[in-house]
């Protein structure tokens, strides 16, 4: 793969009529190295892959000669599969995803579930790195926003708070999204899983906003209110104990997330109820959604 990956990379340069000096500069490496891809002795680390694809217009599966639809099925199973590792073993997830991406150098699906395991790892300077690597070369826009949000989020971890704000900056606000429009207007098979994905990713969101809300009512001194907002939370999630096992699903949402949920709740009612002074308002919910 390295002699292939060479060979199209000074196949590429040579349409652009440009030196390999020029690529260099572009990357922010040496000739020397871009000399060593090119004859096949070293591979540019896998970060590099989108902005060498990039660079030249073309799709990171053209670069590696790769046919596209059955690559992305074959890729995106197998980031679901790993996916169950994320949370209960992510330095498992994490040693996949790296292999993955020796198979798939700089794709972009492996690139995105990477990102949410070195976010659960912490790996806040690779993790920035990584993010705006993506940003500036994905030409896929659910890719380019959600690697902006993540980017946010690891921002705010490290009390950058501006380059969070800046890079809030970089998602549009959205009043639709495509997988809703699925759940809406589609039928059968083609509505139920959208439709599912859907559901809980509402939950969530309600779930984040209330504990949001009662953090403000907290830090304002209204406890009463912040309570409240906790015990409307969890009462949702109660109501979700009986929900079907979609078949796609080992579990419902309610043993999948809804026990860590309760037990996140829980905690804040206990905070809520031994601190008179209120205390901190930032309770790093936004930057640790896996605990």
């Amino acid at each position: 793969m390295n002699i292939r990956l060479g060979e199209k990379i000074r196949t590429l340069r040579k349409n652009k009529n440009i030196s390999q000096e020029i690529l260099a500069q572009y990357l922010g490496v040496s000739f020397q190295a871009i000399s060593k891809w090119e004859n096949g002795s070293t591979m540019p680390d896998v970060t590099m892959i989108p902005a060498i694809a990039s660079f030249f217009e073309v799709s990171t599966d053209e670069l590696f000669d790769f046919n596209r639809i059955e690559s992305e099925q074959k890729i995106q199973q197998a980031c679901w599969d790993i996916a169950d590792w994320r949370n209960d073993d992510p330095e498992k997830a994490e040693a996949a995803y790296r292999n993955l991406l020796r198979q798939y150098p700089g794709n972009e699906i492996v690139l995105s579930n990477l990102l949410y395991v070195l976010q659960r790892l912490k790996k806040n300077n690779e993790l920035v790195d990584l993010c705006k690597t993506v940003i500036a070369s994905t030409k896929d826009d659910g890719t380019r926003y959600d690697a902006a949000r993540i980017l946010a989020e690891t921002y705010k971890a490290m009390g950058e708070y501006a380059l969070c704000k800046n890079a809030i900056d970089l998602i549009p606000e959205f009043f639709f999204t495509h997988r809703e429009e699925k759940a809406l207007l589609l039928e059968g098979e083609d509505m139920f899983r959208p439709a599912w994905q859907q559901k809980e990713q509402s939950i969530d969101s309600f779930l984040w906003m209330s504990m949001r809300l009662a953090d403000y009512y907290e830090e304002t001194g209204d406890m009463e209110k912040a309570k409240h907002q906790l015990q409307q939370a969890k009462g949702i999630v109660l109501l979700l104990k009986e929900d079907d096992i979609p078949p796609f699903w080992k579990e419902n949402y309610y043993m999948s997330d809804g026990l860590k949920w309760i037990r996140k709740i829980d905690e804040r009612m206990a905070n809520l109820s031994n601190d008179p002074d209120h205390g901190s308002s930032d309770h790093g919910y936004v930057f640790d959604r896996f605990s």
